[in-house]
């Protein structure tokens, strides 16, 4: 694997030059006080006994990419509002999705609980143990594919505290009776069980939630739309809105106009000879210059200008908290092989920082000296607690286990050191192996659970995780394989069993057809896709479809 790429680290200063120098940590900022500005609300601290209860605005990418964004160092893509949040609000720049696939994450998000403890841990839908069918050293475990009733969900949380719950989007957290409407949410627009953009990103789409209104209507834009409408609808009631794009899951689609963009955006920037290079098991992207994948992205980041233009336009921005993440690492093998994530190794599915690595970003309006970046490791698990602390709502201990809040580190304070902890034990259809994960400090340790070996990655020094450094600390390895193997029996994790009908020969003449038939077949398609003649089809995904 290569070790640098023209994509780059954070665009912010601090962090930039320390990652040029390899390394990851950046000072805290520490601010002396904290001021509320609300506009049309009495002004308060968030210190204050009695706080203006904020808004919330949740917004939730899809296999969206550390890399993705031009604020976190991409040079292809544009996201001039994404990068508004980060700029205007927070940047943790060890920010982790708790899982490298979407239900996993998404079902640690809305209870602030790591996958090993709620147990849905792949993406609801996909085949385990004995059901599932291929040639696999292991039967990957069994999961659960729905919330569990009992939880209680963050919007569940905020609604006892008289907030109006808004939902829109990609659900993916299972069917009835886990639905978004059973889950805490008094509206629910677009969330139902499947995973991705049924019908495409252009009406007319196959939603049961989301009814087709204009042909040719792009599916992200309609979400925020359908978000504007609820936030213009409160009047002064709190409310925590939740924006969950299937942008920009594949199938990956654009417009005509979008993808000439890009098309001559990559050819001016000089179009490399090879985009894609072998990981270990399927070729893996290593150039963003994907025109189709850059347009989707732009759609995205386009509609979320028009929720955070609309809450200026209502006077309200200055008490409403917004938060920007994704679910998981960008889709650099399997499904589209959208994008890259280098330096990072890995995307989507895989165990390498690049699968789980994320933009996350938490803007609190009120808090005019809170730090711009912060460095303490934090995932999808801690925004449970976090945002009900910044909210000054009651916390729930006994429902987010194992998020943390991060409140104090807003206020300068510190947090202690903690050991953070990934648990899937299947095979990935991006090319990534079961495993489970314990990140301690500046280590990382990856389980295998093919082999029971593990892999010991220094983050600070290596980043791009080419160095195993296990052998070399066979102590330290121990120590943490021990405690993430405690962990997860204490939490009652489940794990896979070994496939007795595994064929080795087999596996090794797959990969080698990957390699000398995929590989050439990926890069074919990358230069189809950038030919100036490319059409995928009449309408452009019915992009060019005119209303009736």
């Amino acid at each position: 694997m290569r070790k640098h790429n023209e994509v780059g680290f954070y665009k912010l200063s601090k962090y930039n030059s320390m990652v040029k120098s390899g390394m990851l940590t950046v000072s805290l900022i520490l601010f002396l006080s904290m001021i509320s500005c609300g506009s049309k609300q009495e002004k308060k601290v968030i210190a204050d006994e009695n706080p203006v209860r904020p808004n919330i605005v949740f917004i939730l990418a899809d296999d969206l990419g550390i890399h993705d964004l031009s604020v976190t160092g991409s040079n292809y893509y544009e996201t001039p509002n994404i990068d508004r949040i980060a700029k205007e609000g927070t940047v943790f720049t060890q920010g982790y999705a708790a899982s490298q696939v979407c239900s996993p994450s998404r079902a640690s998000i809305m209870t602030g609980q790591s996958t090993a403890r709620h147990g849905v841990t792949d993406w609801i839908g996909a085949a385990s143990g004995s059901d599932r069918k291929g040639n696999n050293k292991i039967m990957p475990a069994s999961y659960n594919h729905k919330l569990d009733a009992n939880a209680i969900t963050l919007p569940e949380a905020f609604k006892e505290n008289g907030y109006t719950t808004f939902f829109a989007g990609k659900w993916h957290l299972g069917d009835t009776p886990s639905t978004p409407e059973n889950n805490g949410y008094d509206i629910n627009v677009g969330g139902w069980e499947v995973g991705s953009p049924k019908g495409g990103y252009f009406s007319p789409w196959v939603n049961p939630k989301l009814p087709n209104k204009e042909a040719g209507e792009n599916l992200s834009m309609r979400l925020a739309k359908e978000t504007n409408q609820f936030i213009e609808k409160q009047d002064g009631t709190p409310f925590f809105a939740m924006l969950s794009f299937y942008a920009v899951h594949g199938p990956i689609q654009t417009s005509e106009e979008a993808w000439s963009k890009y098309r001559e955006k990559a050819e001016e920037q000089g179009i490399a000879d090879t985009g894609f290079e072998m990981e270990r098991i399927l070729p893996i992207r290593t150039k963003q210059d994907n025109p189709v994948y850059a347009g989707l992205v732009e759609q995205m980041d386009k509609a979320v200008g028009v929720v955070l233009n609309r809450l200026e336009e209502l006077g309200i921005a200055d008490n409403t908290i917004i938060v920007f993440t994704s679910d998981n690492g960008g889709v650099a093998s399997g499904d589209a092989f959208s994008t890259s994530n280098l330096p990072l190794r890995g995307g989507k599915g895989y165990q390498w920082e690049g699968g789980i690595r994320e933009p996350y970003f938490i803007k609190v309006p009120y808090v005019k000296a809170a730090p711009k970046e912060i460095d303490y490791p934090v995932t999808g698990a801690d925004l449970y607690p976090t945002l009900l602390d910044l909210a000054g709502l009651p916390q729930k201990p006994n429902q987010s286990k194992d998020g943390v809040s991060l409140k104090p580190l807003f206020t300068g304070e510190k947090i202690n050191e903690r050991s953070l902890f990934w648990h899937y034990p299947h095979y990935g259809n991006q090319g990534g192996e079961p495993s489970s994960m314990i990140r301690k400090g500046n280590y990382k340790l990856i389980y295998y659970w093919e082999s029971s070996k593990s892999e010991l990655y220094n983050l600070s020094s290596d980043p791009s995780e080419q160095n195993d450094i296990a052998r070399a600390n066979v102590e330290l390895t121990a120590q943490l394989q021990e405690e993430l193997l405690n962990y997860l029996d204490e939490v009652g994790a489940n794990k896979p069993i070994a496939n007795p009908k595994y064929d080795a020969a087999k596996a090794k003449k797959l990969y080698q057809d990957r390699k000398n038939r995929l590989l050439p077949r990926l890069e074919a398609e990358r230069k189809n896709m950038l030919s100036k003649d490319y059409e995928p089809n009449a309408t452009w995904w019915d992009s060019k479809v005119t209303k009736d």
